[in-house]
């Protein structure tokens, strides 16, 4: 057993350094154009908060429609700490996320009382004053055209380079997908997806329903604040719009699309329509319709997303490497003896 668990984490190991490490080479020598590289760094900021939009609607099972809000005081506090407050932008990057997770708890506290309906109406409206104060703190946020950010991540520009911006973005991307994949396989995790599934159940069975849901708001709060304060540095320029209720409904579409519950389906759907929205830009504004249209399809003949509440086992996907090979071979062998021996 402990040989398995090893062996599992080798490859889950491997697969990761080579999803990280593989196109920031490529993106260094200039193999993965910078537009490309930009394109890609900025679906792992959208992976990120779609994985935040999911522990709470997916995971925790209660509707949200203010997540970004998040994003935004994350990024937002990063930049007064960083530009304003002159804190080291690493050191103001890992304190920014704190806030917006504590915000989430003094939020979260005493509205995660309601359900349905009621619960999403109170996120928006949270969403909605955030936006408003950072458009109104002019001498803070820069009002409603925003703030540029002069610093960033080991440099003085606004531009961390496209390799390192890869690297530093996506690398996190991986470091949340593993942390949570081992919160949920913890008894916390556990206890948050009962709470989910039944609250009348895991209530009978001495779960504290509110702590749990409290949990589970706190910890996407906290993600969603990682966001942010990836945002800022890598966007260079901040506007109050980031707290708006169509980046909120953004982050939903990509849960949607992928599968409430699934982590892996929810980052899939963000890189496929990040990257699609970017190609479709020859058509203006009228790509806006894409997601409409898709969102459409989606609920019409896959409801439950692409991968419904599964994950993407690369696991699976590994051991069945050996085997597919094994047939392709045999298929080429009999093809062969089928063309009378030619090759």
């Amino acid at each position: 057993m402990k040989n398995l668990q090893t062996r599992n984490t080798l490859i889950l190991t491997g697969i990761a350094a080579v999803a990280i490490f593989v196109p920031f080479l490529l993106i260094k020598l200039t193999v993965i154009n910078a537009y490309t590289a930009y394109v890609i760094t900025l679906a792992g900021i959208n992976a990120i908060m779609a994985i935040s939009v999911n522990v709470v609607s997916g995971i925790t099972g209660q509707l949200t429609l203010g997540q970004c809000a998040f994003e935004a005081v994350g990024a937002y506090m990063t930049m007064i700490l960083a530009q304003d407050v002159g804190i080291p932008l690493p050191v103001a990057m890992v304190i920014a996320p704190i806030v917006a997770a504590f915000l989430g708890f003094l939020i979260g506290f005493p509205t995660l009382k309601l359900e349905g309906d009621y619960l999403a109406i109170v996120t928006l409206a949270f969403g909605e004053i955030i936006r408003v104060v950072l458009v109104n703190l002019k001498g803070i946020t820069g009002g409603p055209n925003g703030k540029s950010f002069k610093y960033s991540f080991l440099r003085d520009s606004l531009d961390w380079g496209a390799a390192l911006s890869y690297l530093v973005i996506i690398g996190m991307l991986v470091v949340i997908i593993v942390l949570l994949q081992n919160f949920l396989r913890s008894s916390y995790g556990r206890a948050i997806m009962a709470v989910r599934e039944d609250e009348i159940a895991a209530n009978s069975n001495g779960v504290s329903v509110f702590k749990y849901k409290m949990l589970g708001f706190v910890v996407a709060a906290f993600i969603g604040g990682i966001g942010g304060a990836l945002y800022a540095p890598f966007i260079g320029l901040i506007k109050p719009e980031l707290a708006s209720f169509n980046n909120s409904i953004n982050a939903l579409i990509f849960v949607v699309l992928g599968g409430m519950g699934s982590i892996t389906g929810s980052v899939l759907a963000a890189f496929v329509l990040t990257y699609l929205q970017e190609f479709l830009r020859f058509l203006q504004n009228y790509r806006l319709l894409l997601y409409p249209v898709v969102l459409i399809l989606v609920m019409l003949f896959r409801p439950q997303g692409l991968l419904g509440m599964k994950e993407l086992s690369f696991i699976k996907c590994w051991d069945g490497l050996p085997g597919l090979i094994k047939k392709l071979k045999e298929k080429r062998a009999k093809a062969t003896e089928s063309n009378g021996g030619e090759k």
